[in-house]
């Protein structure tokens, strides 16, 4: 077996290790090739899992499975491993990962974005946001607090610096904790706090954050709603700019058989949805019930809830987030796409119901005090470090510490990953099993008399999901309908119907209302059928291919006896 541990993250070597000896323990399952080159040229990996024995991937509904798109969210690259590992150890054991491996494909590219997640693993790490590409500018900062580790312990931490108009102030009942001063109290000891690092031509007074180099923000560089820099931060100079954004897109773009995809980041606990940009009521009802409905499964398999983005999970009330995955795969390509923000401190310190940005605007103190109490008996005191003195180079003596933010906050900590990894791959399944499944209902062949033959061939979709899978599929025309074509045997004729006909688009059950009532029937919409009349010698052989785009392609042969 693939010797493969969930105790560590992978640096770029030992994933593209650990995918190849996948893809060599199970050939008949796996294949792993490069969908393009990162920004400074390694290879973006991709996993293709499905039973090639029955079928080719690529006529079959296919499930997009990503990670790490953003540098520092290296937990997302496990989670994809973590499934890998999971469809391929339980192929043959479990029935439902046994039927979607041999009725569906699994696309998996555990991390999108290698550069960044390299900088982040570094022994000496850079934490950037997404691409190590210079942007906007290719300059390195002159002036400005830059992050480092300034004390060579590993670690960069956060500098609390006695400052007599600083807004914080010591708990009275726990040291360790730093709480805001009253709006209108005096007298205190009170501290400025800013991320450790050095300052670069430091003037004596004034404290900036030094921009960053690398100020891309990959999520913001899809085609979908992409504006400037000047209204979205970090949307690159247009739609696709950076490599490992056109690597996927190009993949998704030329693979129409992808009815559904979910892109792993971190961190808050929590799956979002479309749209990131507008209202609910701006998507198709239908559409916005099957999203909650794969949202709750996802919930009550995971623990985490299911939000809008709009709704939810704004950074700012009156902001919005532009050129971002998920809505791209919903708005332009037709799916159901999810982004699943893995982790979250609050939650496994138990604090409930808690708003994932708005908690970090305003929440009550006990808050904290759960925190730190979660540090202390959980990790064992390695996530929050107490406050100790340092001779900074140009501050002079301050302290250092707070919350290892590396440690326990942007991914679980080491300790905590395969517990945390293993809430996703049945939902992971389960989004893949409702996928549309074009399957053969009836054949048949009635002879007419003199050399003809009438031939009726009815197909069905036998997946939870109609075969276009979203109305927005249908409104933005992605997809086509299904496609009939009858191969005749040599000396045959065509006598009535097409070689090729395009005969629609089927229901699935998901759009069916729940009480059985005059007003909710069961009309056949889940089955269409096709007909030819065929004059041909007797003991011929018709070949008949009934596909579609996302539901997968039905073969036949039927004998002229």
């Amino acid at each position: 077996m693939v010797n493969v541990t969930f105790d560590h993250y992978y640096k770029y070597d030992e994933l593209a290790h650990i995918l190849n000896e996948f893809a060599k323990e199970f050939p008949n399952l796996a294949r792993l090739e490069s969908i393009g080159k990162s920004y400074e040229g390694r290879d973006v990996l991709l996993m293709t899992l499905t039973n090639f024995a029955a079928g080719a991937d690529k006529e079959k509904p296919a499930l997009w499975v990503d990670g790490n798109l953003h540098a520092s969210e290296v937990s997302p690259a496990s989670a994809c491993v973590y499934f890998i590992d999971y469809l391929t150890k339980n192929y043959g054991v479990d029935a439902d990962v046994t039927r979607a491996l041999d009725t569906r494909a699994f696309y998996i590219c555990p991390r999108v974005n290698p550069d960044g997640a390299e900088l982040a693993l570094a022994d000496n790490p850079k934490i950037i946001r997404s691409s190590t590409r210079p942007y906007p500018y290719d300059e390195e900062p002159i002036e400005g607090l830059i992050e480092q580790d300034m004390d060579g312990d590993g670690r960069i931490l956060t500098m609390r610096i006695a400052d007599p108009n600083g807004p914080w102030q010591e708990h009275p009942d726990e040291p360790r904790l730093l709480i805001q001063r009253d709006p209108i109290e005096t007298g205190g000891v009170y501290y400025r706090v800013l991320p450790e690092g050095r300052i670069e031509n430091f003037d004596g007074v004034t404290i900036a954050l030094a921009p960053r180099k690398e100020g891309l923000d990959l999520n913001r560089n899809f085609p979908m709603g992409w504006r400037q820099e000047g209204e979205q931060h970090g949307a690159g100079p247009f739609p696709t700019s950076e490599p490992e954004v056109r690597n996927l897109t190009q993949f998704v773009a030329t693979h129409p058989n992808i009815t559904g995809a979910v892109a792993f980041h971190t961190f808050s606990g929590v799956l979002l949805r479309p749209y990131d940009d507008r209202s609910d009521d701006e998507m198709p009802a239908e559409d916005l019930w099957t999203f909650k409905k794969i949202g709750d499964k996802g919930t009550a398999v995971s623990g985490y809830p299911n939000v809008s983005v709009y709704h939810d999970f704004k950074y700012h009330p009156k902001h919005v987030i532009t050129g971002s995955f998920d809505t791209w795969m919903y708005e332009h390509m037709g799916v159901f796409a999810w982004t699943v923000e893995i982790w979250s401190p609050q939650m496994r310190a138990g604090i409930e119901k808690y708003k994932f940005i708005e908690w970090y605007r305003d929440h009550p103190v006990e808050d904290d005090f759960k925190l730190l109490k979660w540090n202390d008996e959980k990790l064992g005191g390695k996530g929050f470090v107490n406050w100790y003195k340092f001779n900074h180079p140009q501050l002079g003596e301050i302290e250092l510490g707070g919350w290892n933010e590396a440690y326990c906050w942007r991914n679980p900590p080491p300790e905590q990953l395969e517990s945390e990894l293993a809430l996703f791959p049945k939902w992971l399944l389960w989004h893949a099993l409702i996928a549309p499944q074009l399957e053969l209902y009836r054949a048949e062949v009635k002879p007419l008399g003199d050399g003809n033959y009438h031939v009726r061939v009815v197909v069905q979709n036998t997946g939870w999901l109609p075969t276009y899978v979203t109305k927005k599929a249908l409104e933005k025309k992605v997809t086509r309908g299904i496609v009939a074509e009858l191969e005749l045997p040599d000396g045959a004729t065509l006598q009535m119907g097409k070689a090729r006909e395009e005969i629609g688009q089927l229901e699935g059950r998901a759009y069916k209302d729940s009480a059985v009532s005059e007003w909710n029937v069961d009309p056949t919409d889940d089955r269409a059928k096709v007909e030819w009349t065929v004059r041909a010698p007797q003991g011929g052989i018709l070949k008949i291919v009934v596909k579609h785009e996302r539901a997968g392609t039905v073969r036949k042969e039927l004998s002229l006896a």
